[in-house]
């Protein structure tokens, strides 16, 4: 069954132009989804059963997915050929047939720049390399992938049956100080950058580490405005809770969260608070939930704050690296986090509704950049469980369209507006 179903998917990207939209034109069954391995008895009885009506429903929408640190992982492993997408790669969370079989409309893939280059300097360079990467992998498959620019783009390219593939810059670091590698990053694909990562830098702070400007620094403000002036929107993922608020009070566009949940549900710094969800609602932004355990399950997340720092003394205890990682392998399989569950996941989404309302959520899965995941959704077709529980919960069929991938579109299209309102060249 499988091997048939991957055969159907290749020919039917390959005949796009002939047949139109992949989307609805799947047949695919429950029974596609297959069982959950190595999961406790209490998580295997909050399992989600997919029913024939969701699977219909999930893949007639457009999914848009926030965040997927693919890229990032193509990078350590060296060449495409040493992780061809195009074959199955159960070492990741991502290939070309999972992501046709989670429905996956239009992907943010992101240009992750590690914070080493905060101190050592080559950001920008390092970031350019990785928006290279992107595209040169959208041309290799270019028979599944097609680089999107607009929403209107978003829309054109998954009516033709691809993946609308967008980019985030993961690191506000990358910019150097300098507004012309924003407008440069603007020219070049890139449609948000996330403020931070995890260090704080010369003009905001991050959600992990000492503050440093209490938000944004007065240059940081004017990043954010120089955003808004191309058509970039801002990402408060990772940064602090003070941040989120500067960056919020100075936006014109909308603002996301392209990977980031409900702090109120679990509470852990990288979560939204509430009144923060309240000013992502007056903004017209959205917060895309994030699949990675930590930040889903309560009880992961008041736990993780000790954990990661267990786990960095662990790894400065060893010179020898290969002793270190077994030493953090160790522990971490001796004292497992909770996963949580799609229900887990979901719980955040009802919150996030709630505060903000159905206009302002949206999905940020992080695969290939996190190392645990939900029951359910431990890899990219794992999308569908989502909408089936949105469905148990009494969901409509429009509000999760919506959720799926309507809200961040509409967050798109505005911040483009934005910036034709303030004389942007919108388009490289």
């Amino acid at each position: 069954m499988k091997r048939s179903i991957r055969c159907l998917a290749l020919a039917a990207l390959v005949c796009s132009a002939c047949h139109g939209p992949l989307t609805g034109q799947y047949r695919y069954t429950p029974d596609d989804y297959g069982g959950v391995s190595g999961s406790s008895e209490a998580e295997q009885t909050a399992l989600v059963r997919l029913t024939p009506e969701a699977l219909h429903l999930h893949h007639s929408a457009l999914l848009i997915d926030g965040h997927n640190d693919l890229p990032d992982l193509i990078r350590r492993k060296g060449s495409f050929e040493a992780f061809d997408i195009a074959q199955t790669q159960p070492d990741g969370h991502t290939d070309l047939e999972r992501l046709r079989r989670g429905g996956v409309g239009a992907q943010f893939w992101s240009a992750y720049v590690p914070t080493s280059t905060i101190e050592e300097g080559g950001g920008a360079r390092f970031a350019l390399e990785q928006i290279d990467l992107i595209h040169r992998m959208v041309q290799r498959y270019a028979y599944a992938m097609e680089m999107a620019y607009t929403a209107d783009d978003v829309v054109r390219i998954r009516r033709n049956g691809k993946i609308a593939s967008l980019i985030g810059v993961e690191g506000g670091h990358a910019i150097e100080d300098s507004l012309g590698t924003v407008r440069m990053f603007h020219r070049l694909g890139v449609r948000y950058i996330t403020l931070t990562h995890s260090k704080s830098h010369g003009w905001a702070d991050s959600c992990d580490g000492e503050p440093r400007h209490d938000g944004l620094s007065p240059f940081g403000e004017e990043v954010i405005r120089e955003m808004n002036h191309v058509g970039i929107l801002a990402d408060i993922s990772h940064v602090s809770h003070e941040t989120m608020r500067d960056v919020l009070r100075v936006s014109r566009a909308p603002v996301i969260a392209s990977h980031s949940n409900a702090y109120a549900v679990a509470p852990h710094p990288r979560n939204v608070p509430d009144d923060v969800l309240g000013h992502i609602a007056d903004n017209g932004g959205v917060v895309m939930v994030v699949f990675y355990s930590g930040f889903v399950d309560p009880e992961a997340a008041r736990k993780s704050g000790a954990y990661w720092e267990t786990v960095g003394k662990l790894r400065d205890k060893f010179d020898d690296k290969e002793e270190a990682r077994k030493a953090v392998r160790d522990y971490m399989r001796q004292h497992p986090l909770p996963r949580g569950t799609v229900k887990t996941l979901v719980d955040h989404i009802d919150h996030i509704v709630r505060v903000a309302g159905i206009d302002h959520v949206g999905i940020g899965s992080d695969f290939d950049g996190c190392s645990k995941l939900p029951v359910q959704l431990e890899d990219v077709s794992g999308y569908p469980f989502i909408t089936q529980e949105l469905l148990n919960r009494g969901y409509g069929e429009a509000d999760i369209r919506k959720i799926l991938g309507e809200n961040v579109l509409r967050a798109l299209r505005r911040a483009e507006d934005v910036a034709r309102g303030l004389g942007s060249n919108a388009r490289p």
